[in-house]
């Protein structure tokens, strides 16, 4: 049965959305209409340089044709079925590791969402996504306006709390970030809530005085819980290619990161870069985006994407 939409209206399942808008429909865009050619020194050359042209980045581009040149030279054929067949399921095996979807647990109140990212990344739209996910699985949700330093970001997130029924704890523009989400964990342990999503300022991994307000505002959630965040979430642009690994590799050695979301997959963003992250990073990936609609934040499938990655048909089971 069809997904029904935010409208009431049927929508086309996760992968389908997926394969049509990963790199603005074309994948990795890999050179496989083969034609019956075998896999020889001059297509490994072309699926390499299709590899790091879809933003998979060196090592893992020289893993992939390593493993592809073994497994066909072990029997699997080296016709264009095989040689998709085969590359999906690596890359599935290299992402599999990293697809886990963000859990809430039972015994953890408020569960703070701690997100964060460069300005442009879609972080801001990520939360209002998020909010309304968990709002469906019955979570109480409150949200923290921890951007401070344009006074437009906070206006964002209240407009996603009010299309979502959600209050935005917020201060004045250039408020101290770390106090709004001190006095936002205060309320939500006061009302009951389930879970708190807190917003940042956009940052890039090279500003020292932005990425030491990111260790402040988690030293001073830990006042008052010790664990906090429980989810520390690097919203990252597609688009970036390789620039998004050394984000996450700074934003991680900062903060610590448990949780990764890819976003504008839909906007020329071609995913290859998962797969460098997925090699450099043992952090999960938690969701990706493929639309501004509120469907389109989905849960990451390691399948899904490989195959939407390889050009192949819809997985078994999906």
């Amino acid at each position: 049965m069809p997904e029904p939409s935010e409208a009431g209206k049927p929508r086309k399942g996760f992968f389908r959305r997926l394969r049509e808008r990963l790199g603005g429909g074309r994948g990795l865009g890999l050179p496989l209409a083969l034609g019956g050619r075998r896999l020889d020194d001059g297509l490994e050359e072309e699926l390499e340089t299709g590899l790091l042209l879809a933003d998979v980045g060196v090592e893992a581009s020289e893993r992939i044709i390593h493993e592809l040149r073994r497994r066909l030279a072990r029997g699997e054929g080296d016709d264009e079925a095989a040689v998709r067949a085969a590359l999906r399921e690596i890359l599935a095996e290299m992402l599999r590791p990293r697809a886990q979807p963000l859990l809430i647990p039972d015994d953890v109140r408020p569960f703070m969402v701690l997100v964060v990212g460069v300005n442009g990344s879609g972080k801001t739209t990520t939360i209002g996504k998020l909010a309304r996910r968990l709002l469906d699985q019955g979570y109480r949700v409150l949200l923290a306006a921890g951007d401070t330093y344009r006074a437009a970001a906070i206006e964002q997130l209240q407009a996603w709390g009010e299309r979502n029924g959600v209050e935005v704890i917020a201060q004045q523009p250039g408020a101290d970030a770390a106090a709004v989400i001190y006095d936002a964990l205060e309320a939500a342990r006061a009302r009951g809530i389930d879970v708190l999503i807190a917003d940042t300022a956009g940052r890039l991994q090279n500003k020292a005085g932005l990425m030491a307000e990111l260790e402040k505002i988690v030293r001073v959630a830990r006042r008052l819980d010790p664990a906090a965040p429980h989810e520390r979430l690097l919203v990252l642009d597609a688009g970036l290619g390789q620039n998004a690994v050394q984000q996450a590799l700074e934003f991680d050695r900062i903060i610590g990161l448990t949780g990764l979301a890819l976003t504008k997959l839909d906007a020329g963003g071609k995913g290859g870069v998962l797969l460098s992250l997925a090699e450099r990073l043992e952090v999960p990936v938690r969701f990706v985006g493929i639309g501004e609609a509120l469907e389109d934040l989905d849960v990451f499938d390691a399948e899904q994407f490989a195959a939407a990655l390889a050009g192949t048909g819809e997985p078994e089971g999906q």
